[in-house]
């Protein structure tokens, strides 16, 4: 039986959590457009034949700004070590630049094998797909280099084959049916705060951050924490539109979570600068 652990990493917004939730056959972390979508290390389970081959998805390379950020940092850094491989992602409709090498450059000092995922050459012509495969095969010496496309699911199978190889002989770390090491409360506030994403603009993605407060058989109660009272409103919207529509959108991903019909109620709270909050960074496990 072959198992391990691949840690996942890029810079942000590269198609990370997609190319995750694409590799493990279902949706373990959420996604979208916004940077900073993934706040805390999250492990992805696939299972196969003979092997147990488990995905850690990182949040993106960056700068730190607040406690929020430097926690994200901080899991990327820790995360880094005791895995058996790295897949390190690239956006090939963008520049390879200075963030990538910057990426490239921890990874491949770690000692591990390193697994280069080229995303999204859906989105290239030939040529072009061709010339950035060479700037990215300049970045290390690397194991193998795959082009794909997350989205369409391309090239999967020899990236998952090549990442199974790099596993050691060892046990299972995670029992049938487990898909991710996240609490079930976690991913359920997961699935509101990709809604809340989804459809806010400007600042106010980066401010939002979502607890749930209560869960019971077809119910669930769930907090959406904001810094200020503008972005209350927002998120409210002209006679509750806003979260009706966050609401709407979360809950038939948190019905197929959870195997039936529930009851999703959501409040917006205003906690000022929670993102400098230790201890309200704490409560939501980042």
């Amino acid at each position: 039986m072959k198992s391990g652990f691949v840690a996942v990493a890029g810079r942000p917004n590269v198609g990370k959590s997609t190319l995750v939730n694409a590799l493990a056959g279902g949706k373990v972390a959420i996604v979208s457009d916004k940077p900073q979508t993934t706040r805390r290390r999250i492990a992805a389970v696939v299972n196969g034949d003979g092997y147990q081959l488990v995905l850690t998805d990182l949040p993106g390379f960056q700068r730190p700004r607040d406690a929020l950020t430097e926690r994200m940092q901080r899991t990327v850094d820790a995360s880094l070590k005791d895995v058996d491989a790295h897949l390190l992602v690239l956006a090939a409709d963008e520049a390879i630049g200075s963030g990538d090498r910057f990426v490239a450059e921890r990874l491949f000092a770690s000692g591990q094998p390193v697994v280069i995922a080229l995303n999204k050459v859906d989105r290239l012509r030939p040529e072009r797909i061709a010339a950035q495969i060479q700037v990215a095969a300049g970045l290390g010496d690397f194991h193998a280099l795959h082009p794909i496309s997350a989205t369409r699911a391309e090239g999967l199978e020899p990236l998952r084959a090549d990442l199974v190889a790099l596993l050691p002989e060892g046990p299972l770390y995670f029992g049938e049916g487990e898909a991710t090491d996240l609490p079930l409360e976690t991913r359920i506030a997961e699935l509101v705060r990709e809604q809340a994403l989804a459809l806010t603009r400007d600042e106010v993605p980066h401010a939002v951050g979502v607890e749930v407060e209560e869960l019971e058989e077809g119910r669930v109660h769930a907090i959406l924490v904001v810094e200020t009272e503008s972005q209350k409103g927002i998120l409210i919207g002209k006679g509750g539109s806003m979260i009706k529509a966050i609401g709407a959108g979360a809950r038939p991903e948190i019905e197929r979570l959870l195997g039936g019909k529930v009851y999703l109620e959501l409040q917006v709270k205003v906690r000022p600068h929670w993102r400098r909050d230790d201890n309200v960074l704490e409560r939501f496990g980042i």
